[in-house]
């Protein structure tokens, strides 16, 4: 017969991480799997493949490590990650890189389409419109009348050219027909702080790094790129509802594996993620980043990519983006 202090000792088996688990296919992980990042430690990118490695290493037993490979734009990573073992035991963690610089770089050292398997986005960063506070524009229409008032002599920050906020802020001058001019920062942090200290009016940057400064009134949001408004930031519409449809912009968190990945390892991570990202503790954390759950399908995500490779591939082009 069962008794109470059996039922429980099972029960508490039952709920430590290891058995909360998907079922892995065969023995897998059977040794540590790198994670590679192509960006620097503390990014946006990185921040999240920390949080998803630690959990994927808590539930499975075997640890997920980062490896941070930086250059090129991301371009040095993803090309590794291209040229990796396809045997599970490799996994990239990308950004909205991953589908912009096809466009951006006259050569790549990855074929999107070719050398990976999507198995998910972990979540979406949107990218936000700010100005100074000194700037007469409480509105998107209020800024677009300022600017419109005042040809060539507003300019805005982003984090670099050919990130997506740069993409963001080319998309909104090309759509409206504006005379700005772009200034290109090394980071969101560097065009946050020029912003605050009014050395460019406006900007457009990935909403997490500029939360802070949000909620203290060092900079004034006047919208955000996402097709919903962000928690974090409730009173802050979206470019839609401001009145600019077909402005939505984000930089993604993702996961990928080398082509050749075998599928149930696709699969199984996939559900892993999904489930890590449903957890309180992790939900808590994208709420903090601005961040959005997405966990789509890697066939959802497979699409996405075509869709956004050829999105931005326009933008490129019309705004006449080079990177030699």
């Amino acid at each position: 017969m069962w008794n109470a202090r059996m039922i429980f000792a099972v029960v508490a088996v039952l709920a430590t991480p290891a058995a909360l688990a998907q079922s892995p296919p065969g023995n897998y992980p059977d040794k540590p799997v790198k994670v590679i990042v192509p960006f620097a430690p503390a990014g946006p990118t990185d921040v999240v493949a920390r949080l998803v490695a630690a959990k994927l290493s808590e539930r499975l037993g075997r640890q997920f490590y980062i490896e941070n490979i930086t250059g090129g734009g991301g371009n040095n990573g993803m090309g590794q990650a291209a040229r990796s073992v396809p045997d599970g035991y490799t996994i990239l963690f990308v950004s909205s890189s991953f589908v912009v610089n096809p466009s951006l770089y006259p050569k790549i050292p990855y074929d999107p389409y070719k050398d990976f398997i999507p198995v998910t986005v972990a979540g979406d960063a949107p990218n936000a419109l700010l100005v100074n506070p000194t700037v007469p524009a409480k509105t998107v229409a209020e800024l677009i009348d300022y600017i419109r008032a005042n040809p060539g002599k507003v300019s805005y920050g982003s984090a670099g050219t050919g990130t997506t906020p740069h993409l963001s802020g080319e998309l909104f001058r090309l759509t409206l027909k504006l005379d700005i001019v772009h200034v290109p920062f090394s980071g969101a942090g560097p065009a946050i702080q020029a912003l605050a200290g009014n050395h460019t009016p406006m900007a457009f940057t990935s909403l997490p790094p500029a939360i802070p400064l949000i909620q203290d009134g060092q900079v004034r949001a006047l919208a955000v790129s996402s097709a919903k408004r962000v928690a974090t930031l409730p009173n802050v519409p979206t470019l839609a509802e401001a009145g600019l449809k077909d402005e939505e912009a984000d930089t993604m968190q993702a996961v990928l594996v080398p082509a050749g990945t075998p599928r149930p390892i696709v699969d199984f991570l996939y559900r892993e993620i999904r489930a890590i990202v449903a957890l309180p503790d992790i939900r808590e954390r994208f709420d903090a980043l601005g961040l959005d759950p997405v966990t789509n399908t890697p066939e959802e995500f497979a699409a996405q990519i075509k869709t956004e490779i050829a999105k931005w591939g326009r933008v490129i082009h019309d705004a006449n983006i080079k990177i030699d």
